[in-house]
């Protein structure tokens, strides 16, 4: 199979499906949940069913691709990775189908194949060795337009940080389509922080950080944002957050930068695992 056609059956179930590990956090949500919660979360559920049954997108808004290549320095086809990409977006659009979401942003514009000015996005990172990781993610409009970045200085420190990403999302209500899965990062610069909060989603959310101190991190904060009470779609009765999830690098003396990249219930992500023998693998995560 062609590097275009594994994307392309990549993008699609990345659309049509959610990986196990988010479903069952949206079943435990709905089990633990009242009213009108417990409601929301079931149509949700059922929703996720039709779309399997139909081969359906799951949702209306399939978002803007975003795809992290984690390139092996010896990997032997890099010219192709690009190319094969924006050529499959173009035919997912057509064939899942995808929702058109390029808008040209001086002219209005819609490209109506999800490609143009630096789209598909792509974000690239060579490691040692001869394979290549592609990881996809859908991004709705609504959790994107919730994203926010913080330039605090260091002797607010760590305390502000958690009260700025629980206060960002609390007030987020449903806007973001919650139940959540919420991407954070702490330091770096204002660039750093914003990539990294949403690289932070890329992780399964079965998978607790392989950092303990970032692991009990992410639970107080997942804490305390749900018992502020927002709930599902923001109409109460349930979590706000499923999962919190977040990375760090090394700050400036001078500045303490928070990242914050949310993403709603249909947390729709996929990988590709491709080897320079032209072996593959695709699975949701």
């Amino acid at each position: 199979m062609e590097l275009v056609e594994v994307l392309v059956k990549a993008i699609d179930r990345a659309a049509t499906e959610l990986p196990p590990g988010m479903i069952n956090l949206l079943e435990t949500a709905r089990d633990r949940s009242i009213e009108p919660a417990r409601t929301q979360l079931e149509t949700m559920l059922e929703n996720l069913r039709l779309a399997s049954k139909l081969q359906r997108p799951i949702c209306q808004d399939t978002g803007t691709p975003s795809f992290f290549v984690r390139l092996g320095s010896d990997y032997g086809k890099i010219a192709e990775i690009r190319p094969a990409i924006v050529r499959a977006v173009k035919i997912a659009t057509e064939v899942v189908p995808l929702r058109p979401n390029a808008v040209d942003p001086l002219t209005g514009k819609n490209s109506a194949d999800n490609s143009g000015y630096n789209l598909p996005l792509i974000n690239w990172e060579v490691v040692p060795g001869t394979g290549c990781t592609i990881d996809l993610l859908l991004k709705g409009g609504g959790a994107e337009n919730c994203s926010r970045l913080a330039m605090l200085t260091p002797t607010e420190g760590l305390p502000a940080a958690v009260n700025f990403i629980v206060d960002s999302v609390v007030s987020a209500g449903g806007k973001p389509c919650p139940p959540l899965v919420v991407g954070a990062a702490l330091g770096g610069g204002a660039d750093k922080a914003m990539g990294l909060a949403k690289q932070a989603l890329l992780r399964p959310v079965a998978e607790k950080n392989s950092n303990p101190e970032l692991a009990r991190l992410e639970s107080t904060i997942l804490d305390k944002i749900n018992h502020r009470g927002a709930g599902p779609m923001g109409l109460g009765g349930g979590p706000t957050a499923l999962a919190v999830q977040i990375e760090v690098a090394a700050r400036h003396p001078a500045s303490f930068p928070v990242g914050l990249v949310i993403q709603c219930w249909a947390h729709r992500c996929c990988r590709v695992e491709l080897t320079d023998n032209g072996s593959f693998r695709v699975r949701v995560r």
